[in-house]
């Protein structure tokens, strides 16, 4: 109940507790519980390490408007509250410095971030598929903007299918529908079987498409 009074009634919860600090002594336990309450935050940030080297989370950056896109700046900033740094001289320091490349999250590259994967999207549909994936930019990893943004995807998982395998059973037993048996493609496979490869035209047909990779594996995974 106080937190949630110190958040939405600020003003009118401090001019009550300077009111009741000479008349009453619940005043200084309130102050007590309120100062020990320790942020989430904390937990991702080292006791007495280097300012310079802390998870963005553990700090606050002012925006350096005069960055040049791609290039490296230097940015001001602080400690957040209930953390504690040093600085090369092992002296407790609370405002820093920071140099960083001036780049938003959603253009750092592919291994600055880690993004969520999709299992159901085609990987070798014409044209590639793609999917909406959430982004979160590694811990120590600095950058403008959000760390954690929505980014379309090109599907790129595999089910350990091999195009070695794929390609030799076409070639050798595509008349039989191996290859597409292989693929995971059963109606396919049955089609080829029973029309002995479409009489010879589609086993050809098949050993090209499989070939350049645009036949693949039934749940649209890549090949190996």
């Amino acid at each position: 109940a106080g937190s949630l009074m110190t958040t939405k009634h600020s003003q009118p919860q401090s001019t009550f507790a300077k009111t009741v600090t000479s008349t009453s002594t619940n005043a200084p336990y309130f102050k007590a519980a309120e100062s020990t309450e320790i942020p989430s935050y904390v937990t991702k940030c080292p006791s007495n390490g280097l300012c310079s080297r802390l998870p963005p989370d553990c700090m606050t950056c002012n925006t350096n408007y005069s960055c040049v896109y791609g290039r490296p700046a230097t940015f001001d900033c602080r400690v957040k509250p209930h953390v504690h740094c040093v600085d090369q001289n092992n002296h407790e320091q609370e405002n820093f410095t920071i140099n960083m490349t001036c780049q938003f999250c959603w253009q750092l590259a592919t291994t600055d971030y880690v993004c969520t994967n999709s299992t159901n999207c085609m990987t070798v549909s014409c044209p590639r598929q793609r999917y909406n994936a959430t982004c979160t930019v590694r811990d120590h990893i600095h950058c403008l903007g959000n760390r954690v943004f929505p980014k379309m995807l090109y599907c790129n998982w595999t089910g350990g299918y091999k195009w070695s395998t794929a390609l030799a059973l076409s070639i050798t037993l595509g008349g039989f529908g191996a290859d597409r048996f292989y693929l995971g493609q059963w109606r396919e496979g049955l089609g080829k079987l029973f029309s002995f490869g479409g009489l010879g035209i589609w086993t050809l047909i098949d050993v090209l498409l499989i070939g350049v990779g645009y036949v693949g594996p039934a749940d649209g995974s890549l090949y190996i």
